[in-house]
This record gives structure tokens, sequence and C-alpha cells, in this order.
């Protein structure tokens, strides 16, 4: 009667372990996935316009991500945070941030302008559906004989 009592015991004892490892095992923080420059929107914070240059902009953030096709004193950083869906989702991945600073300096180097694109403010963005023709892929009489060709040289 003891010793049932003792394996009774024991039996519990190792419930008890295996349900301990396996709580703390579990992970109760959702996984993050990031690219770019975290805490963006912090970063905007400590930037203040006409008082802040290049040189300060580097130390807080770092280099740029991108920069302006016609004018290189407009910098972008970007940062992308992702997590897995629920399980009725089937653990997609779940888009959670996605900004975008713009940087503005004016000739001297000293912060102009600065702005902030979040997720919400990107999805009002309406794109253009139209689109351009492509003459640069054109090639004229000459060229498309000279192509066919160079295809039955290259044939045998």
């Amino acid at each position: 009667m003891i010793m049932i009592f003792f394996k009774k015991i024991k039996h519990i004892t190792y419930l008890n372990i295996f349900i301990l490892f396996f709580l703390v095992n579990c992970s109760l923080k959702e996984p993050y996935k990031n690219h770019g420059i975290n805490f963006l929107d912090n970063k905007f914070k400590i930037l203040n316009i006409n008082k802040t240059n290049k040189n300060d902009a580097l130390k807080i953030i770092g280099r740029p991500h991108s920069y302006s096709i016609n004018n290189d004193n407009i910098w972008y950083y970007f940062e992308r945070q992702t997590t897995k869906g629920d399980f009725h989702k089937l653990g997609k991945n779940i888009l959670v941030k996605n900004n975008v600073l713009k940087l503005e300096f004016d000739k001297y180097g000293v912060l102009k302008d600065k702005s902030i694109i979040d997720k919400e403010e990107m999805n009002k963005i309406r794109i253009s559906k139209s689109k351009t023709k492509n003459d640069l892929g054109k090639r004229s009489i000459v060229g498309d004989f000279l192509q066919s060709l160079k295809q039955k040289m290259y044939k045998n």
C-alpha cells in the first residue's frame, strides 16, 4: 500500500516536471523579424529641424539606405518588422511595421525637413495603373536582320 502511494507521488512529480519544462520552453513573446533600422520612430523624434546636420544624422541613425535620384541631400531610411501569423492564418508572415523616414538637407548640410511614412499612410498612396511604352527595346529592320543571322549562326 505504501509502495503504491510512493509510485503515485513519483508519477505526479514526473508529470509536474514535464509540465514545468514544457511551459518554460514555450515562448510567450511573438517572434519578430526585423529589416532595416529598429525603432525608427524614436530616432525621428531626436532629429531637430534647423539644428541637426548630416554628421549628427549619421551618428544617430547611421548611413542612409537610399538617396534621392535627383538630389543627394534627400536621404531615406527603412524599417520593416514581420511576425508569424495565427494558427488560422497558417503561419504566414504578417507585416507589423513598415516605416520610411525621409530626411531633406539644405546645401549646407543642415536638416531642412523630415517626415515619416508608416504602414497606414502607405496604404493611402494611389499607384497609377497606366503603362508606359518602352521604345528602347525596339530594333530597326537592320537590327532584326542581324539578330536573325546571329541566331542562325549559334544554332549550328
